[in-house]
């Protein structure tokens, strides 16, 4: 097989401008298909990104009823549902994959929240003890919630970078009064993501999908939301999970328990948990993109059809220009197999060649393209172990009709042929 090889190396290095032309379509497949499946990679893990946020791994299970979500600014509480316990927290976290769990409570649209003149513009949540943890808060300036915040039901809040921003309008918002509901409450802390995520927006639609963000966030400590709220409003429940591929069966079997142990109300009430599965959301918009992707990797495979086409065309020639070769091998007792061997491993060797020059233009054009388009990129290794398997697959198929009929040729025709 060395030897097999060596003498494959020899022959392309002496038909070097042939060679080359003979593995253009095995370059050009293989890096249209490195290409497009880098392109296809990069483009899902931003869908997934852009939906679920950069390292969050945080599942939201909320009430709904009548297949909606339940919104506490214009609905009323409903019968039959029991606020979450810290017995129940407990069972949350006993659910394989869970890491941490906060309970919360949301006014998606902030009304009667002031600093001076100013009305503030977004959301207030009150959140446990777990919150900043369970999303990867850290605290900027100031100080984050204590023990005693939330025994003792003090009135104060955390703000967000970005509400710091739209409210205090650049001042030090610590130790500043807020009001909220009539309450004069007073601000400790500054708190900020600890992997910020930028989403990115190319259409109207992940603009509405990210607008609600623009005003930024008030915190509460749960103890205090029942002053300017409702003391016994149901909680959602925000689940850090160990990795994102754990989202959705987290989030079935928390909305599963939760609809068992929190609703007592009767089936005709139609009210339930749900987990908010921005995962299956992301995995449906990259099924959207399969059909075609997969239609763009079909059309880039014809060249590698073309490609083996070439290589077969080129070793019948040259199996004609080595008849004398051959006849002379078989003539000093060479075998029909190590015939055969070797023009499938010249075969081979040349179609390996390209899959390898393929990849390397496939990496290197995805960048470019990656750079120029500001198309997100992800070389997959898989793929380039496959391309380059698949070359060498090429030059074994399309090499066996020469490479047989090499093996095959009498020796005597052949040394007469000369």
């Amino acid at each position: 097989m060395t030897e097999n090889i060596r003498l494959a190396f020899q022959g392309i290095w002496g038909h070097k401008m042939r060679s080359v032309l003979t593995m253009l379509g095995i370059i050009i497949g293989i890096a249209a298909i490195i290409t497009i499946v880098s392109t296809i990679q990069g483009t899902n893990e931003q869908i997934k990104e852009n939906l679920i946020g950069a390292g969050n791994n945080v599942v939201t299970v909320q009430l709904y009823q009548n297949a909606n979500p339940m919104d506490f600014t214009w609905n009323a509480v409903p019968d039959g549902v029991k606020t979450i316990t810290e017995e129940t927290r407990q069972k949350l976290l006993d659910i394989d994959g869970v890491e941490d769990v906060s309970l919360i409570t949301t006014r998606n649209y902030a009304e009667n929240i002031y600093y001076l003149n100013t009305q503030f513009n977004g959301f207030v949540n009150g959140v446990d003890a777990h919150y900043l943890s369970v999303y990867g808060y850290q605290v900027k300036s100031g100080r984050g919630f204590t023990q005693q915040d939330y025994d003792k039901c003090r009135k104060v809040i955390l703000v967000d970078d970005t509400a710091a921003k739209s409210i205090f309008s650049g001042e030090n918002p610590v130790g500043k009064p807020m009001e909220i509901q009539g309450d004069v409450y007073t601000v400790v802390g500054v708190i900020a993501q600890s992997e910020e995520f930028a989403p990115t927006i190319n259409s109207m639609r992940d603009y509405n999908l990210y607008m609600n963000n623009s005003g930024g966030a008030i915190y509460l400590p749960s103890t205090t939301w029942p002053t300017g709220y409702r003391f016994d409003e149901p909680q959602s429940v925000a689940i850090k999970v160990v990795n994102t591929d754990a989202m959705t069966s987290v989030g079935q079997d928390a909305a599963k328990l939760l609809t068992e142990e929190q609703i007592t109300a009767d089936e005709s009430a139609k009210l339930e948990y749900r987990s908010q599965d921005m995962l299956e959301q992301a995995e449906n918009l990259q099924k959207m993109s399969q059909s075609t992707n997969t239609q763009l990797i079909w059309i880039a495979s014809i060249s590698l059809l073309v490609g083996g086409i070439g290589v077969m065309n080129i070793m019948l020639v040259s199996v004609t220009e080595r008849t004398s070769e051959i006849g002379l091998k078989k003539a000093i007792g060479a075998k029909k197999k190590r015939i055969l061997m070797q023009f499938l491993t010249e075969s081979a060797v040349l179609t390996s060649l390209g899959g390898l020059i393929g990849v390397v233009s496939g990496i290197i054009l995805a960048q470019l393209i990656s750079s120029m388009m500001q198309i997100p990129v992800s070389i997959s290794v898989p793929a380039i172990a496959v391309a380059v398997v698949f070359s060498t697959l090429i030059g074994v198929v399309f090499g066996m009709l020469p490479a047989v009929k090499a093996a095959n040729l009498n020796p005597i025709e052949a040394l007469r042929r000369d």
